[in-house]
């Protein structure tokens, strides 16, 4: 029986340690806070059939929500948002609507567009 107990104490920790090991090995990641994207942007796009535009954009940021303002060549609008730490979803408020979709990179994003069917890339710089 007493080489029962001085066998069960090491293996128990043994048990334990592995455990525990595990449960922090299965931890979620901690969630990394939004890129911040306030600030104004140029955007340079080229849709699939060539064409090429600029706009401008000015973004104001709460938290992962994104509201602010769109100046493009044919129309100017509100615009409302999300950002998801790095990954950028906005959509202008305009007679047509664009749809832009993208990654953040310090002061440049890009990504891809979508307005009435046609789609591009688009990327977008902010002063230092």
């Amino acid at each position: 029986m007493k080489n029962h107990k001085r066998l069960f104490l090491p293996l128990f920790a043994f048990l334990c340690l592995m455990l525990g090991n595990a449960a922090v090995a299965q931890q979620l990641p901690q969630e990394r806070p939004p890129a911040d994207v306030s600030g104004n942007w140029t955007i340079y796009s080229k849709s699939d059939n060539g064409k090429t535009a600029t706009q401008s954009i000015t973004l104001k940021q709460d938290g992962t929500t994104i509201t602010g303002h769109f100046k493009g060549p044919h129309q100017s609008g509100s615009l409302k948002g999300t950002i998801n730490v790095r990954h950028i979803v906005f959509r202008t408020d305009t007679r047509e609507v664009l749809t832009f979709r993208g990654m953040v990179d310090g002061n440049t994003m890009q990504g891809n567009f979508g307005i009435r069917g046609v789609h591009g890339t688009w990327e977008a710089r902010r002063p230092d």
